[in-house]
């Protein structure tokens, strides 16, 4: 199966979602045997509350949409619920992707930066190197096994390096909660994570321990730098002067005892030792 049949099929898997989604929440209201008023009633109590959506995140629905998803199931059934098809204009023109799977075929090694310069210099402008990237993904010209490609790093195999870092949730009773996680830059597990109210390396340091505890050591760990106003490092919530400006960056090294120390400014966990 080719990329655009895996895209297409995850699009069609996406909208059969959101048809069930849909008829689900008009289900009570096409029952037969309602009167008007009954069914406006259903649909309005429907229409002022938050339901479940395709995604799993909360979704308030108008009362308009679901009389709009009626009228469209009693004409066309359960396939009129499904979306229409996103038609989206390109805006990269089709000559310069052309340039640029040429360029790509006359050498499958080079890389999408190595393509965008060369466009860059025939034209003075060049796409992004990830628009390139997914072009050459649609047209399957794949740079070969074993070659080398610049401007990119991944670890060998896994557990051998897990990076962290911290991404905003949603407000949970009021108060806004921080997911702190750490992922296998081989394999993308997350090997371990936390969900806390606020944004210091104390919870970053407890996703890590986790991590751990369940996948055991790994050779290296990196998490990415935040600010943050609680001056703790990693090191079990030892005060640091640094840790004011740069909180929860950390490199150590467990399995590997001739691994090199880390960069400066970077701070060892003193539970992992």
């Amino acid at each position: 199966m080719s990329f655009i049949d895996d895209q297409e099929a995850a699009t069609r898997a996406r909208a059969q979602d959101v048809a069930l989604f849909r008829y689900r929440l008009i289900a009570p209201a096409i029952e037969p045997g309602l009167s008007g008023r009954q069914r406006g009633r259903l649909v309005r109590g429907m229409a002022g509350k938050v339901h479940a959506g395709p995604a799993g995140r909360g979704v308030q629905v108008s009362r308009k949409s679901l009389d709009r998803w009626i009228r469209a199931y009693r004409a066309g059934g359960f396939e009129a619920l499904c979306p229409s098809p996103r038609r989206v204009l390109p805006r990269t023109e089709a000559s310069v992707l052309e340039l640029a799977a040429a360029l790509k075929k006359e050498n499958p090694e080079r890389t999408a930066a190595q393509v965008a310069r060369v466009i860059a210099a025939h034209g003075g402008w060049a796409p992004s190197e990830r628009t390139l990237q997914r072009h050459f993904v649609r047209q399957e010209i794949a740079t070969p096994r074993g070659g080398v490609v610049h401007g990119r790093f991944e670890a060998g195999a896994p557990s051998l390096l897990w990076t962290g870092d911290v991404l905003h949730g949603p407000h949970v009773a009021g108060r806004k909660t921080y997911l702190f996680a750490f992922i296998d830059d081989h394999s993308r597990l997350i090997t371990g994570f936390r969900w806390g109210f606020s944004e210091d390396s104390l919870h970053l340091a407890e996703a890590l321990k986790r991590a751990v505890a369940i996948r055991r050591a790994t050779a290296r760990s990196w998490a990415s730098a935040w600010s943050t106003a609680h001056p703790t490092d990693l090191r079990g919530g030892e005060k640091s002067n640094a840790g004011s400006r740069r909180c929860g960056r950390s490199s150590w090294s467990r399995s590997a005892p001739t691994a090199s120390p880390p960069p400066a400014g970077w701070w060892w966990p003193a539970w992992t030792s």
